[in-house]
């Protein structure tokens, strides 16, 4: 199985200044080893820090000691200590990360958000429309929707349009973020078959999924964040 990502001693502390000064340490010495086809479910008690640990993946988070090696254009890159250039050209090309929140620009419309991962491919925007409307049909977002911006969107919408725009490119390393949570029944299953085909086409995959059915359908594995130095 190739390595897609390696998380080394991950350790982060959070300072809260307004409360004198307190520390928080929330992740204490994480290792994970990530490869192509896996999907790893995050687990351990609320507010351990599951969350956390994606953004230092996706590096939001710089931890305060450890590395995180991402294999991006076929070399390995630590994005702990990257330039910013560096971490954003991981982001386009190698790291996609569906976070509970969507933040989009204003007035774009949402055909416009979920096709443009496509044109960095290369497709002109004609054939990268033509695969965002598949998707859309898939997630069941009505085709008068399609032109207007998603910000205006009900919390499941813009929950299916944040995925529309992660699952649509071939990310190798997908980080996602309770991606269900917004979601009905009939639309959980259509996120949960789309996740399953990124898998199966090799992509490597971290979640937090507090639904319990969920992750133990997607989960190749469960690790838990709150042990300790081990993988």
């Amino acid at each position: 199985m190739e390595t897609r990502l390696q998380a080394e001693d991950i350790q982060k502390t959070f300072i809260l200044y307004l409360q004198g000064g307190k520390k928080l340490n929330v992740l204490k010495r994480v290792y994970l080893t990530l490869g192509a086809g896996e999907c790893v479910a995050l687990t351990g008690p609320s507010g351990i820090g599951k969350s956390t640990f994606l953004r230092v993946l996706y590096a939001n988070y710089k931890p305060d000691s450890g590395r995180v090696l991402v294999f991006h254009r076929g070399q390995w890159i630590n994005t702990v200590e990257a330039d910013p250039y560096h971490i954003l050209d991981v982001r386009r090309y190698t790291i996609g990360y569906v976070s509970q929140f969507l933040r989009v620009i204003p007035r774009v419309p949402a055909l416009d958000i979920v096709a443009e991962p496509l044109q960095r491919l290369g497709l002109s925007p004609d054939e990268s429309r033509l695969q965002a409307q598949d998707l859309l049909r898939r997630l069941n977002i009505p085709e008068s929707l399609w032109e207007v911006s998603p910000t205006t969107f009900s919390g499941g919408e813009q929950q299916r349009i944040n995925l529309a725009r992660s699952l649509i490119y071939p990310y190798s390393i997908l980080l996602l973020d309770e991606p269900t949570a917004s979601l009905d029944e009939k639309n959980r299953a259509v996120v949960i078959q789309l996740i399953r085909e990124a898998v199966a086409r090799g992509t490597a995959i971290v979640g937090v999924f507090h639904d319990r059915e969920v992750r133990e359908t997607l989960a190749t594995r469960e690790f838990d964040v709150s042990t300790e130095g081990t993988e």
